[in-house]
């Protein structure tokens, strides 16, 4: 089979996990403040970003930060996370919570992020999409679930 010509080159494998952790802390501040944190992406940074039925991209710190508020555009919280450091970075598992409009809001996310010159240079954004207090509601009558 020959090679596909249209697939991004992989970024160098990152070595200190002590790096990857701090970025992904900082990543769920970002999340909890719609403020990136100085160092967090590179000036070039790209989001892929994937919901239900829908996708959007976003190149540089600016247009990444921009894209984040328009779908969140209030603080939030991070009550679980879940992280793993891969080879070229980690990926991050997390549910959140944030209050628009009066209502409360919820969704699952998991995000792939690759490191590059100390900083996430790509990420790869899957969510859930947002569920307000009626779909949190009729969830929680429907199903039991065995782990929260």
């Amino acid at each position: 089979m020959m090679p596909r010509t249209d697939e991004v080159e992989a970024p160098v494998t990152v070595t200190d996990p002590t790096l990857v952790r701090e970025l992904a802390a900082m990543y769920v501040k970002f999340l909890e403040t719609g403020v990136a944190p100085e160092g967090l992406f590179t000036a070039d940074v790209f989001c892929d970003f994937t919901m239900p039925q829908w996708r959007l991209q976003f190149q540089g710190v600016d247009d990444v930060v921009r894209g984040r508020r328009a779908g969140h555009p209030s603080p939030g919280r991070v009550p679980r996370s879940r992280f793993d450091a891969t080879t070229t970075g980690f990926v991050l598992e997390v549910e959140e919570e944030w209050d628009q409009d009066g209502e409360s809001w919820y969704c699952r996310e998991l995000f792939r992020a690759d490191v590059a010159e100390g900083a996430i240079s790509q990420i790869s954004v899957y969510c859930t999409g947002d569920w307000d207090q009626a779909l949190v509601a009729r969830h929680r009558e429907a199903v039991t679930l065995l782990r929260p």
